[in-house]
This record gives C-alpha cells, structure tokens and sequence, in this order.
C-alpha cells in the first residue's frame, strides 16, 4: 500500500472549525457554564479569515473577480490581514485603507503581507473624504481592475458566519447553547451566528456587546442615530460611527456597553487565568459577559458561548504595553479611567 502525505494544499484550509475551550477561572462564582469560541486559532488569527475567503470566492464564482484584480477593502486591521492573505494565494493584489486608531503591530503586519496600506484619521465623520470608508471608495473608483469588499455593507459578511461559525458553535455545543455574547462592529459575525442559532432555537439568547462612543446600541433601541453618542474611544473593530447594513438589527436581543478601560484590563486578566492571549476585542466581549453576570442574566443552567475573535499578538504596542495602558491610566488604581464620563451616568 503506498503511504500518503498528510498535508494541506495551502493555508486557507485551515480557515474555520476554530474550538470551542471553556472557560474556568476568570467565570469562577458565575452562575452558568462558560465557552469561548477562539477565532485566533485561524490560519490568520482572526475570524476575518472566514468573511475574506469567503466574499472572495463568491466574487469570484460570479466572475466578479479576474486573475490579476485588485481587492480593496475598508479595515481596522483584522479583515484587511485576512484579504491581503488570500490574495496572495490567489494572485490579486491588495490596496488597504486602515483606521489610525489600528495599532501599529496591525498596520506593520499589513505591510509585511505585501498589502498598499493607506492610514486614515479615525476621528473623523464616515461622510469625511478623509475618513477610511470614502478612502477606500476613492480609490476604487480610480484603480482599473479592482474589486471593493465593502464589509460594513456586504450581506455576504454575515454570509459567511451563518455557514460557518454559526454552525460549528451550534454543533459543538450539541444545541445546549442559551447566551450568545458576541462584539459587535460590522455586525457580521454576531448577525450571522445569530441567524443560524435562532433558526435552531429560537430562544437562545443573543446579546451584543457595544463600546461607549458607538452609536450601535441605542439604535437597536430606538432605530434612531444619537450623533451625541459618537465620540472617541480606543478599542478596535468594535462599535461604530454609522449603521451597517451588515448588522442583523432583529437577531440581535440586546446590547451591553463596556469601557476601554475594564477591556482591555479583562484582556490581561484573561491571558493571565485562562492562558488565552487574545486581543482588545475579546477582552471587550469577556467584559460585557462579567457584566451580564452581575445583572443576574445567567442561571446554573446557562450555556453561554463568547467569541473571542482575534488573537493579542496584534495589541502589543497597546493593551499589552504597560508604557501605553499607563499613558491611558488604565493601570493607575487613582485615576478614573478615561472614557468614564458623564456618559456612563
């Protein structure tokens, strides 16, 4: 009998089936059984892997996409490392129009993947020319050839979880899950999985976790932008300035809002109990699910699943620097945090 090679054709199989690890010292005295679905486990670190590999292929099922086209996409970091992956696997170049407020360890990762990176100030309005949304348009518009991901406005971004990770975490959870505690930013993955798990069961309970500054929650309220909601916060790829279609508004039950202070404090801490080095966002999901348990939300019998989605190798010039979380006072105990403002009133 001849003997195989046991081997992946190349790395974009590897994407997805990320496990499911559950979680025992930062949730002991909680009430309920605690999972973390780890997208870090991805070949690219994050579960941006699963939407770049898959609009990619769809635009190129649909002869969207030509050998030798330029992909451009609009990113905090994560979605623009997983494109500029594929792409070269694939053979199309990769043109990146990237939020200031993306760490310096995401923005040089970029570079390193061979992507053209274009850095555009964060604090700026969507509808702004320099904003990184109408920087990517702009570029697409005069770069012959080339295709516009467009995440925050792309259904095949909530898609690719529905298929995906939503599926896998109802699979491995034997349909047990009761809580889904999920970031929110394009809204693709919170909407995707809670497409899938409420077709399922529609009892499970979705819950979607908000920064201050983002105007996300008190729309999914009142259908209503609060522009005196926006204002600057830290945490990346989490909240927003403006409504993304991507967003599954009706599958989503409620939003909980955290600080870029107790986040990115609850990153570390989950590093140091749990052994799981994730990044800015995860600590923002774990933070909200601490809150939820505070309210009394769960039960002895709750099943809740948080998604942690991308891995802290790209926070080390942030959460992970003490020099950075000092210049924030977030590691001095007498100083308030910062973004603890009249807001959180």
């Amino acid at each position: 009998m001849t003997k195989q090679i046991k081997a992946h054709k190349n790395i974009l199989s590897l994407i997805g089936n990320t496990p499911l690890i559950e979680l025992h010292k930062i949730t002991a005295g909680f009430k309920g059984n605690f999972y973390a679905k780890v997208e870090a486990f991805n070949p690219g670190h994050s579960s941006k892997d699963r939407i770049a590999l898959f609009i990619i292929e769809q635009a190129e099922k649909k002869g969207i996409l030509k050998p030798g086209d330029t992909i451009i996409e609009t990113t905090s970091g994560n979605t623009g490392f997983s494109i500029a992956m594929v792409s070269i696997i694939k053979g199309y170049k990769c043109i990146l129009a990237v939020s200031s407020k993306s760490s310096k360890d995401k923005i040089d990762m970029l570079k390193s993947m061979g992507a053209q990176v274009h850095v555009c100030p964060a604090h700026v309005s969507a509808d702004d020319p320099r904003s990184y949304y109408e920087v990517a348009k702009t570029i697409h518009k005069n770069t012959p050839g080339s295709v516009y991901i467009n995440q925050y406005f792309n259904e095949l971004n909530t898609q690719a979880h529905y298929q995906t990770t939503g599926k896998e975490i109802w699979e491995q959870t034997n349909g047990l899950i009761t809580h889904l505690v999920a970031c929110s930013g394009t809204g693709g993955t919170i909407s995707g999985i809670a497409q899938y798990l409420k077709e399922q069961n529609p009892r499970v309970q979705v819950i979607g976790i908000d920064a201050y500054g983002s105007v996300l929650k008190k729309y999914h309220e009142t259908r209503q932008v609060d522009k005196d909601e926006i204002y600057p916060y830290r945490i990346e790829g989490l909240g927003k300035n403006l409504i993304p279609t991507a967003t599954d508004f009706d599958s989503i039950d409620r939003f909980v809002k955290v600080t870029d202070h107790t986040s990115a404090l609850t990153a570390r801490e989950l590093a140091t109990t749990e052994g799981l080095f994730v990044g800015y966002t995860s600590g923002a999901a774990m933070q909200g699910l601490k809150q939820l348990n505070q309210e009394g939300v769960f039960n002895a019998k709750s099943n809740i699943v948080v998604v942690f989605p991308d891995h802290g190798s790209r926070y080390m010039s942030k959460i992970y620097s003490d020099s950075w979380m000092q210049d924030q006072g977030f590691l001095d105990n007498q100083k308030q945090p910062l973004d603890a403002i009249s807001k959180l009133k």
